[in-house]
């Protein structure tokens, strides 16, 4: 298949056009920025919200899987706020306008979205069919209620134009855990190697994750799936505490200790970091219904193994301690520390 990825130099978008290249498809991502990618993978320059020269990839390609938004991982500031709402409904404007213009429209577009778009809670998990959508929980701080707000009008972006030939599916994501520099689970093994990687205000809000190599296979099946359309949540079956989850990856590194924060220690935190909060207390509790009920597998269904399987892989890599930055990581399924 010919498949363009916009935002795709991101670390899930290296992750997810490493291994669509690595299957034998021709990749074409588009970003700001002219860069050198992987054989197998081709550049397109485009600004996220313009027309221009770059539609003519998505002219005849097989599948669009837009990654692009800026990232969350930063103080939510009326000026970042508006940066993350723009950068998503823009880009997707983009697309939607694009592929009504086609010739030859892809035949899907997968776009990103997040699980961030259902509300805080410890009890019941959302699923697609369940699931309650978020900003009106009692005492919602107004910038939870605004990242909600965010999410809702990126979905409803995709759905603005006309678009007979190509099936659309939101990809509401979870915390995606990679072994590679700069992302969420480098930021979370710092923690957990340096003592710092306890509960967090209780550490009882829920945390929903995926594996890197589970959305890879996630991604592929929906591209294959003409049945599958709407919202469809990646995340894995086992979503789970916030203490539970930090307690087994410190275990995967090796048992060592886990010094505990209280709420306003958060808020420091993430002030020093550039990263908001809500990151940390939030609660996501999701699972994928949609996915199991169509018959998808998951290889990395429980924390616990896939923390072990993520610290080997991380120790085969390159080794080093340097300290990684909030701001510089590179979330990808636009998710954050303590997210998911």
């Amino acid at each position: 298949m010919r498949i363009v990825v916009p935002g795709g130099t991101g670390q899930v978008g290296g992750v997810l056009r490493r291994a669509l290249a690595e299957d034998g498809h021709d990749v074409v991502v588009l970003s700001r920025r002219p860069e050198v990618l992987e054989p197998g993978v081709r550049h397109a320059v485009w600004d996220g919200r313009s027309p221009g020269p770059w539609e003519a990839e998505l002219d005849g390609a097989d599948a669009v899987v837009n990654l692009a938004g800026r990232s969350v991982s930063c103080r939510y500031t009326d000026r970042n706020l508006r940066q993350m709402m723009d950068s998503r409904i823009d880009s997707t404007r983009a697309v939607g306008a694009a592929i009504a213009r086609a010739a030859r429209p892809p035949a899907v577009w997968l776009q990103m979205s997040t699980a961030t778009i259902y509300a805080d809670t410890r009890g019941p998990a959302h699923d697609e069919a369940t699931g309650v959508l978020g900003g009106e929980e009692p005492d919602v701080p107004l910038y939870w209620e605004y990242s909600v707000r965010i999410a809702r009008r990126w979905e409803a972006a995709q759905l603005e134009q006309d678009l007979p030939a190509t099936r659309r599916v939101a990809l509401r994501t979870a915390m995606v855990m990679s072994p590679d520099r700069g992302g969420i689970f480098d930021y979370l093994s710092w923690l957990a190697r340096v003592g710092l990687g306890g509960p967090v205000a209780g550490g009882d809000q829920f945390v929903s994750w995926i594996h890197a190599d589970d959305l890879v296979r996630a991604v592929l099946f929906l591209l294959r799936r003409d049945d599958l359309d709407g919202p469809v949540n990646l995340a894995a079956p086992g979503p789970l505490p916030q203490r539970t989850l930090m307690r087994d990856l410190r275990r995967a590194w090796g048992g060592r200790p886990g010094l505990p924060a209280t709420r306003w220690m958060a808020g420091l935190g993430a002030f020093a970091l550039r990263s908001d909060p809500e990151l940390l207390l939030k609660s996501r509790r999701v699972v994928p219904g949609r996915l199991l009920d169509a018959g998808f597998t998951f290889d990395h269904p429980a924390w616990d193994a896939a923390a072990a399987d993520l610290v080997r892989r991380r120790r085969a890599g390159a080794a080093g301690g340097a300290v990684p930055s909030a701001r510089g990581l590179d979330l990808g399924n636009r998710e954050t520390p303590l997210g998911g």
